[in-house]
């Protein structure tokens, strides 16, 4: 067999099991890496502006895959940039193997230039980070890691240092078997029929399902179905579980709509369906509670349990619904489905643009860009207002998708998102919903979109601040400070980079630009003047959240701010109180 370098066995064992790309910034600590990437026929290097944005990327491909990717970050600042992106990688769940160079093998310990301890500061973030210090030690540390990231739906980090990389390897095995890591798990039998006499005795059920519910789309209809169950959706569940279902009653939780939460309150069982959802107080106070979920230790973290189920979500509805028999009263199921219809005209009422008339509703944008978008666009959206607009606006059909830094709750995640899924389908549309500052943080890879021939569309919400921080400082009462943005004009920029840019002030010109846009061949950005003071509200307003805008109100105006006060009334302050 010929003579390789670690570097080269690297490469050719992640090909063999179908790695296609490599996301990363060139390093010298990288060299061997990155020339057995230069040589490999089928595997293509991705030149990032920022190892943030390549680990971002990288999760996002895994997470519309479900297959392996993989980030490579330099040794010391490189890696570190590496960092917030497998954070993001490790709290969604997706599969991702970050390869983080080190220093010299000799002056590892020396305070040596750019020095840090990778196998530390990657430990939160991954669960397997171990350091290859020799030849012996590969190719096992290299499969252990490819497979606990697979089985784990995870993050695996190699730590090696350059010179290393470079050595020869002394076992060159590159065939790694990769079998289905996702074994049929099903609750016990006595668990199930306790379970199925639980939900027959209750008088109203509530479904709360989540991204665990993927690929059980069926299942959890016939399981609604046969409860006569409203199924509220969680935010990183929406793309799984809302679409054609009459059963779906909306979100609850911060970014929800009161029919979700309302539905919730309302029964006394919830069926909790592959979801983590944090947010305590919006789980109804005395009902039994359900969960399923195929991790054991998540089981009653959020709320009170009374059964938990340890199971996947599909095979334990398959093991369930034959012992469940059909309710015949919908007393529960058709109230929530009215308060649902309620609120949807409510949202939607908000979601119009009167030509001239400025500035425009940002919900008007969201519903413009989803009725424009294909059938099956795959979306990114910052955190804060973005998230909120796509939660609230993004009709899901099975076929489209939406990524988010719905669990990390990053900003800037949404450019990096779409570069990765842009990379992984090319011929897909991919739709970037951006908040100014989300966009501003990880300006630089918007040239990475010409360099890398990624035709994404990018929507800034322009409103000159970090609107959804300040919708925080209101709601307990503070004045808002420190958020504003002087934001350059970000169509001239995108053309600088090559970038079809385009800026919006009349919503009456919004959507032929954002058709224009969308038809453009290359990557495009359209940068649309929204307001600043719109006002995305919780689905259940608290008496302290209601104190604090009270309070905000008064220092408002006695700091005068009173312009504040009157841009709140122009959009939707009323529907506070």
């Amino acid at each position: 067999m010929a003579k390789a370098e670690i570097a080269e066995m690297i490469v050719d064992t992640l090909a063999s099991i179908g790695v296609e790309r490599v996301y990363g910034v060139p390093g010298d600590s990288l060299n061997g890496i990155t020339d057995a990437i230069r040589r490999h026929p089928s595997v293509a290097w991705v030149h990032t502006r920022n190892e943030e944005t390549a680990a971002f990327a990288a999760g996002a491909e895994a997470h519309l895959t479900g297959n392996l990717t993989v980030c490579v970050g330099s040794c010391g600042p490189g890696n570190t940039h590496l960092i917030n992106g497998l954070f993001d990688c490790y709290r969604s769940r997706v599969p991702v193997l970050a390869i983080a160079a080190q220093i010299p093998s000799g002056e590892v310990g020396s305070s040596y230039f750019q020095e840090t301890k990778p196998d530390h500061i990657f430990k939160d973030c991954s669960h397997f980070c171990e350091v290859v210090s020799q030849p012996d030690q590969m190719p096992r540390i290299l499969e252990i890691a490819i497979r606990t990231a697979i089985a784990q739906r995870s993050v695996s980090v190699i730590v090696i240092s350059g010179d290393t990389a470079l050595q020869e390897a002394t076992l060159r095995r590159v065939k790694l078997t990769i079998d289905s890591m996702q074994p049929a798990i099903i609750p016990d039998r006595a668990l199930l029929e306790r379970a199925a006499a639980w939900l027959h005795a209750a008088k109203a059920v509530t479904i709360l399902a989540g991204a665990g519910c993927a690929g059980s789309h069926a299942e959890l209809l016939e399981t609604a179905a046969k409860l006569q169950a409203p199924v509220v959706h969680a935010l990183r569940g929406k793309e799984f579980v809302e679409y054609d279902n009459p059963y779906d009653v909306g979100m609850s939780g911060l970014l929800g709509t009161a029919s979700g939460y309302r539905a919730m309150q309302e029964c006394d069982l919830l069926l909790m369906l592959g979801t983590d959802f944090p947010y305590q107080q919006f789980y109804p106070k005395e009902a039994r509670v359900i969960q399923v979920d195929l991790r054991g230790e998540q089981i009653g973290r959020r709320t009170a349990v009374d059964l938990g189920l340890v199971g996947s979500v599909q095979d334990t509805l398959r093991a369930l619904l034959p012992l469940l028999g059909n309710k015949a009263d919908s007393t529960h199921l058709e109230d929530a489905q009215a308060h649902h219809k309620k609120a949807r005209e409510k949202l939607d009422h908000l979601a119009v643009g009167e030509p001239g008339k400025t500035p425009i509703h940002p919900q008007y944008v969201t519903r413009l860009v989803d009725q424009i978008a294909s059938e099956d666009a795959i979306f990114t959206c910052d955190v804060g207002t973005p998230t909120v607009w796509a939660a609230r606006y993004l009709t899901m059909n099975g076929r489209r998708r939406l990524l988010g830094s719905f669990s990390h709750g990053s900003m800037a995640n949404a450019l990096p998102q779409a570069i990765g899924a842009q990379s992984a389908f090319p011929a897909r549309q991919v739709i970037s919903l951006s908040g100014d500052g989300g966009l501003a943080m990880l300006l630089g890879d918007l040239l990475s979109l010409q360099q890398l021939k990624t035709p994404v569309k990018i929507v800034v919400y322009n409103n000159d601040a970090l609107s959804f921080v300040e919708l925080e400082m209101k709601a307990a009462g503070l004045v808002s400070f420190g958020t504003e943005l002087v934001n350059p004009d970000f169509a001239k920029i995108a053309d600088a980079c090559g970038v079809h840019g385009r800026n919006v002030e009349d919503p009456g010109q919004l959507e032929q630009t954002l058709r224009d846009a969308f038809n453009h061949p290359g990557p495009a950005l359209v940068s649309v003047k929204v307001a600043r003071q719109e006002l995305s509200l919780p689905p259940t307003i608290d008496f302290a959240q209601a104190k604090g805008f009270g309070l905000y109100l008064v220092k408002a105006m006695l700091n005068g701010r009173g312009d504040e006060i009157l841009d709140l009334a122009k959009t939707n302050l009323r529907d506070l109180f």
